[in-house]
Parts: structure tokens; C-alpha cells; sequence
């Protein structure tokens, strides 16, 4: 998707996983009418709340449906693009993310475990599905890139959420550095890494209790957007496996925020030019 200005690329990119990431993994306040709510009763109002929510916002702020519906090409992850492909990953980030906390959220209602994915999943390609409807009713249209990221981000978030052995092994996250020189401190694609974690712990059979603790990296960032040298780059990495030393320690909301978003200076890389 294409957005007016730097501030929603940000927000979509980076602020809103951290704000739905809390939301649905922090403990809320149980409300009077908890239970006389069925888990499909639950489910149905979820929906409709975020669908809602996607279309206000749209209207209000995207110039949802202003013109006839069309499509538009990104070009993947082409130097010429706008963003050089970051937020591609940033589609399947989101799509992954949002699938893997709905998955939970519906298994604590009583949901079981494959269900529940299956929900999620599908809760996440449709909210995202429908932004990009959206989007083709506006001035940016519709993006099949887009709409290829979210489907492989909802089916990642499956695959792992009922894969637990290997879902001990991958995270896909992303890391954000803000700029604070500047009034809007969260800018755009610029100040951020997309990755993929590869953990020692999940491995049987490694038995050094040291190695345990750490993970390889895989990673991808743009930088330099505004100008004619634009950079696309690919790098590798050796980190801490900080899920580990927070769940050590007792902290099991930060071992489970840091399995999706990458604390800066954890880790030692290199680009591969």
C-alpha cells in the first residue's frame, strides 16, 4: 500500500504491531458481561470491530471509495520502488503478527489450538485483504505485492502457531531506532530492520548451555529513500536470545514481546554486499 506522507507508513509498519501486540497479550480487565458471551459471540464482534474500524479510518483518512476500483504495481522489492520493498515485509510482518496474537486471543476464549490458528489466520488475511479493497477504491489502489505478503504472513503465523517445535526455532521480527532530533520521532521504513531469528534453544540437539543463548539472524533494510543512492540491503547476524534470558527471569510479557520485535545493539552482523 501507498500512504500520504511519511507518518503512516510508521505507524502501519512499526507502532501499530507494538500497540496490538500489547493489547492482545497484556492481561485486560474482565468485564461484567464476560461471560455471558459465547467464544462465537466473541468472535463475530472482533470481526466486526476491526472491519469497522479499517473502513472509518479509510474514509476518514485514505479517501476510501472516491473513485472506481483499480489496481496499481509496487514492484516488489525493486531499487525504484518508494520504500525499495521494505514494506512488503512490513505486509507480511503485520499479517504474521496480527495472526499469531488473534490465534492466542481465540484459544483463551476455548478455542482449540488448530482452530484457534485457523481463526487467526483468517481474522488477520481478512482485516488486511480488506485495507487493500480499500486501497483500490483511492488514489493508490489495489497492490497484488501486497496482497501476496499478507497471505504468506497469515499462512506463516499458522504454520508456526501450530508448529510449536518449530515455532521454538523461527521469530520473525522487526527492529525500529527512532530519530529524536526530529518532532516526529517515528518517521518512515528508514529507521527500521525486518528479520528472521533462527534460535539455538529450539534445537535438541544442542547441549552447551551457552550456545542456547544465542541466534542467527537474517535480515533486510533500506536506507538514503529521498535520494538517487537508495540502498537495499541484506544482512546476517549472530544475537542474545533475549525471549530465553526474559522467560529466566520470571518476565513472560518481554520474552513473548521480544519473539517479535528485535531490541537494537543485541547483536553483531555484517551486510552481504
Amino acid at each position: 500500500m501507498k500512504y500520504r506522507g511519511s507518518a503512516w507508513p510508521a505507524f502501519n509498519g512499526f507502532v501499530l504491531p507494538v500497540l496490538v501486540c500489547l493489547f492482545f497479550l497484556l492481561p485486560l480487565p474482565a468485564s461484567a458481561d464476560e461471560d455471558t458471551l459465547s467464544k462465537e459471540q466473541k468472535l463475530t464482534l472482533t470481526h466486526a470491530a476491526a472491519f469497522s474500524v479499517v473502513t472509518a479510518w479509510g474514509i476518514a483518512n485514505w479517501d476510501y471509495f472516491d473513485r472506481d476500483p483499480h489496481r496499481e504495481s509496487e514492484g516488489w522489492f525493486s531499487k525504484s520502488t518508494d520504500e525499495g520493498g521494505a514494506d512488503k515485509l512490513g505486509h507480511f510482518y503485520l499479517s504474521h503478527l496480527l495472526t499469531r496474537i488473534m490465534a492466542q486471543t481465540y484459544e483463551s476464549w476455548g478455542y482449540l489450538k488448530k482452530d484457534g490458528a485457523l481463526y487467526g489466520a483468517l481474522s488477520s488475511f481478512g482485516i488486511m485483504t480488506w485495507m487493500e479493497l480499500g486501497d483500490s477504491f483511492s488514489e493508490y489502489g489495489f497492490s497484488h505485492e501486497d496482497f501476496i505478503m499478507n497471505a504468506l504472513g497469515s499462512l506463516a503465523g499458522y504454520f508456526l502457531h501450530t508448529n510449536p517445535a518449530l515455532s521454538d526455532i523461527i521469530d520473525f521480527r522487526f527492529e525500529y531506532r527512532p530519530r529524536f532530533d526530529e518532532l516526529d520521532i517515528f518517521t518512515d521504513y528508514e529507521h527500521s530492520k525486518f528479520l528472521m531469528a533462527v534460535k539455538l534453544d529450539g534445537f535438541d540437539g544442542i547441549k552447551n548451555n551457552y550456545l542456547k543463548y544465542m541466534e542467527f539472524h537474517l535480515g533486510y533494510y533500506v536506507r538514503n529513500l529521498s535520494s538517487h543512492e537508495k540502498e537495499r540491503n541484506v544482512y546476517v547476524a549472530i544475537g542474545l536470545n533475549l525471549s530465553k534470558i526474559f522467560k529466566n527471569l520470571s518476565m513472560d510479557r518481554m520474552s513473548t514481546l521480544t519473539r517479535y520485535i528485535q531490541i537494537p545493539y543485541t547483536y553483531a552482523g555484517m551486510d552481504l554486499k
